[in-house]
């Protein structure tokens, strides 16, 4: 792995990708605080925006706008529903699928570091990471099998 020769190299990484991760909603979040334009407290109907003066909005011809949109139809009906857990079966599979593709990713990049590192004998370093992976993803069928097997019904 490229960067994380060393314990030290790897939590720099690790610490890097976190500040990333957080900086990035951070950062949008303050941009769209000061690029959306805001309600002028004096006139309800007017919106403005700070960075571009003299851009102001009149929303009073459109009463609409503080209806729900709905695929471009009236809404019908309240908005809370009966929804039956039968169909977050679905979303578990996804998830299912989702999380062991990042497994199997991770065991990629295991083997091909397992395969470079090795001088002698590249096929038996990368045996033991293939073995961990095909345990991994036969587990996860047994439970997706086990799921169909069920016809989609979770109980709780």
């Amino acid at each position: 792995m490229v960067g994380a020769e060393t314990v030290t190299g790897t939590y720099l990484s690790m610490l890097w990708m976190t500040l990333i991760g957080i900086g990035m909603p951070l950062g949008a979040f303050i941009t769209q605080y000061f690029v959306m334009p805001k309600v002028d407290s004096s006139r309800p109907h007017m919106t403005k925006s700070w960075l571009m003066e003299g851009y102001e909005r009149d929303h009073s011809l459109y009463p609409r706008r503080l209806s729900t949109y709905e695929c471009g139809s009236e809404p019908v009906g309240e908005a809370m529903i009966q929804f039956h857990f039968q169909y977050y079966w679905y979303a578990i599979i996804f998830l299912v699928f989702d999380v062991a593709f990042m497994f199997m990713a991770l065991g990629g990049l295991l083997a091909m570091d397992a395969t470079e590192s090795s001088t002698a004998d590249p096929v038996a370093a990368v045996g033991t990471e293939m073995i961990v992976l095909i345990v991994f993803f036969v587990t996860m069928t047994l439970g997706v099998w086990h799921v169909f097997r069920k016809r989609g019904r979770i109980y709780i």
